[in-house]
């Protein structure tokens, strides 16, 4: 018998977790085998690595997905539920672009830039430019400018894979289920009860003034949403939620600095070694130690 293909991200994001995924799979409640958890929350969904590592494996899982980034939930409703389409425009894009010199190759990653910033097209549409941008774009990033404008440069990949049917195909089968939402992490509150798993994945705090990196939407993720955030969690807590909780570790830069202990007191607090992806500096880049916070204990 052929062995299904597993579902990955078909996103690039900074940020992501796909690295981490060990430590996170390990530290899953135990609730979700035994079917006392029914339902797992996602606020913060990005390239969503840990709901493709382990959630289509459980029949019956009740799957909502959130994000406060409009144009990253528009792309994973059309995955979900117009591929082909997708498919079908995306490697029109990447047929373009593959035949194209540098000049010229850049010279189409700023004019599909520019029609993306005007909005306008339909869904399917909009979730290729964004696709093509996402893969072509400096280093995977999705930043965009005080007005909301997504301001990524061309990345000068020399053979950048940008449509990718399996991929797309087994993460359209995977969110067959899922109920996908835009909006602040708030927005996922109502789905939240005592029989839920929540995994949190925030913008995460920059170590130094020059790493910052929160506008992945143009919704900025300072200090006060962190803040925010935590009485969010208490709540969920409250309510009787398993939820899991990762951030950058601000020890890493100021062994002094105890802002997420301090917001986070009374929950289990591990510090688990990662490794930097996205840094200004190249020589920065290299084994930090990320924070995992929960409200359940057991690895």
């Amino acid at each position: 018998m052929t062995t299904p293909p597993t579902p990955r991200p078909f996103l690039k994001w900074a940020g992501g977790k796909t690295q981490l995924l060990p430590a996170l799979i390990s530290r899953l409640p135990p609730g979700l085998e035994d079917g006392s958890i029914r339902r797992y929350v996602e606020p913060f969904l990005g390239s969503g690595a840990l709901f493709f590592a382990f959630a289509p494996r459980l029949p019956g899982l009740d799957c909502r997905l959130f994000d406060a980034n409009e144009e990253i939930a528009l792309v994973y409703r059309v995955v979900q539920a117009r591929v082909e389409e997708l498919i079908d425009r995306l490697g029109a894009l990447g047929e373009a672009y593959g035949d194209a010199d540098e000049a010229d190759r850049e010279a189409l990653y700023y004019a599909v830039r520019d029609r993306f910033n005007k909005d306008g097209a339909d869904p399917v549409e909009r979730a290729a430019q964004l696709l093509f941008l996402n893969r072509t774009g400096y280093n995977g990033l999705y930043r965009t400018n005080a007005g909301g404008g997504y301001n990524v440069p061309h990345g000068r990949y020399r053979n950048p894979q940008i449509c990718r049917p399996a991929l797309l195909r087994t993460a359209s089968q995977a969110l067959a289920g899922a109920q996908v939402g835009a909006g602040d992490f708030a927005a996922s509150a109502d789905a939240v009860d005592d029989r839920t798993f929540v995994y949190l994945d925030p913008p995460y705090r920059p170590l130094t003034r020059t790493a910052s990196f929160t506008a992945y939407s143009r919704h900025r993720f300072g200090d006060e949403e962190q803040r925010r955030l935590a009485v969010y969690v208490r709540a969920l807590d409250e309510r009787g939620a398993r939820f899991m909780l990762s951030n950058s570790d601000p020890r890493n830069a100021d062994p002094g600095d105890d802002f997420f202990d301090a917001l986070y007191e009374g929950f289990a607090i591990e510090r688990v070694p990662a490794r930097r992806m996205i840094n200004r500096n190249g020589a920065g880049r290299g084994k930090v130690n990320e924070l995992l916070i929960r409200n359940y204990g057991g690895d």
